[in-house]
């Protein structure tokens, strides 16, 4: 009994028969297999296999293939992925190798993948990232958030990452080292995979509309180029553009810069990193108000000095100036003593001068004012005697 059933309008084939001259059809037509490319939709690599859609969305509509990508193809794979920094996720677009296979129990055909070309990956996932850049300088909004000034003291800080991951710990330990009063904000959310670019985009617009904060942090820990996509995707771009507040980023490794980086008011290289720079402006401002209170100590100190010099100085010529005043006053009086001793009529009638008074008392200073035989009385240093004016001359 043959497997090919023979009846009068051709040859008849058992379903396993067809799917059996699918492969070889497909095998002698593609050879060992076809590179394709598209983007992956519907990612599934929980266990040890991973399952997902190649996906075109083109002029004539939309294309999809399902790939299966086994466990042994997937370990040989991994340090070509690892290499170039990348890791399968919905919406990545990759060009990869398979063998075209039938798979008759569900009557569906897949792409079993044995390879795949990282550069092209790589070159799609640049020119979106420059395009995007292109469109930020045109608009006006690629340098829009480092026109925002640092405060000099920026203590009360929003945080927007995963909450409980390594960057969230790296970044609040070494806040907690440094001893200042920083105030975090945080606002918990996905840093990777679906939905995480709306959920930043959220944190920051809600944050940026908040008044008791100086500055906004974004961080997340290194991971492949894929990990990092959130933050290269145009929704965060904008949301940090638009954001009133100065966006501080550090994410992924040192050699990773994304366009969040890129729009933000300051980038750096890690979480810690951006911990550091707001404890340096900090510390900067600290010391250098320390050394403002440490020259106004010094200068009113010396200025002290100097008044108690003065006042010292002071007081000693105020001492002096009694001593000076009675010494003058005892010099005045003395030649005033001596002024008045000179002119003493006693002194001067010792000399032989006299004092002659008339009838009247007065002193008689003109012989003119008497007359003969007026009487006048006059004075000498040893005594008086009256004579009466006998003749004028």
């Amino acid at each position: 009994m043959t497997d090919v059933d023979t009846e009068i309008d051709g040859v008849t084939l058992s379903v396993s028969q067809l799917a059996d001259a699918i492969n070889r059809a497909l095998r002698d037509g593609l050879g060992g297999g076809v590179w394709v490319r598209g983007e992956v939709q519907g990612w599934n690599g929980r266990g040890t296999h991973a399952y997902f859609r190649l996906v075109e969305d083109g002029a004539d509509g939309k294309a999809s293939i399902d790939v299966a990508w086994f466990a042994f193809q997937r370990t040989k794979l991994r340090p070509l992925l690892a290499k170039a920094g990348l890791d399968f996720a919905d919406g990545l677009k990759v060009r990869i190798f398979g063998a075209v296979d039938f798979y008759a129990p569900n009557g569906r055909i897949s792409l079993k993948m044995s390879d795949v070309d990282p550069r092209y990956t790589l070159g799609e996932l640049a020119l979106e990232r420059d395009a995007l850049v292109r469109r930020l300088r045109e608009q006006g909004l690629y340098d829009a958030n480092r026109r925002h000034l640092v405060p000099v003291v920026p203590l009360r800080v929003g945080v927007i990452t995963s909450v409980g991951s390594a960057a969230w710990h790296d970044f609040t330990a070494e806040i907690e080292r440094s001893g200042l009063g920083f105030r975090l904000a945080c606002v918990d959310v996905r840093v990777q995979g679906d939905g995480s670019a709306d959920m930043v985009a959220v944190a920051l617009d809600q944050l940026g509309g908040r008044d008791d904060l100086d500055v906004l942090v974004v961080i997340r820990g290194g991971g492949s180029k894929t990990d990092l996509a959130a933050f290269d995707t145009e929704t965060v771009a904008r949301a940090v553009a638009r954001c009133d507040l100065p966006v501080f980023t550090g994410i992924g490794h040192e050699i990773d810069v994304s366009v969040a980086d890129e729009v933000s008011n300051r980038s750096f290289k890690t979480p810690t990193a951006v911990a550091g720079a707001l404890i340096e402006r900090v510390m900067t401002w600290v010391q250098a108000t320390e050394a403002t209170w440490t020259s106004i100590a010094h200068r009113s100190e010396k200025a002290l000095q100097q008044a108690e010099a003065r006042l010292l100085a002071r007081a000693e010529e105020l001492a002096r100036r009694p001593q000076r005043a009675l010494d003058a006053a005892e010099r005045n009086l003395s030649a005033l003593e001596i002024h008045v001793r000179a002119l003493d009529p006693v002194r001067v009638m010792a000399r032989g001068w006299s004092i002659t008074r008339g009838p009247d008392g007065a002193v008689v200073r003109d012989a003119a004012a008497l007359k003969p035989g007026d009487t006048v009385h006059t004075t000498v240093a040893s005594g008086a005697f009256t004579s009466r004016v006998e003749e004028i001359t």
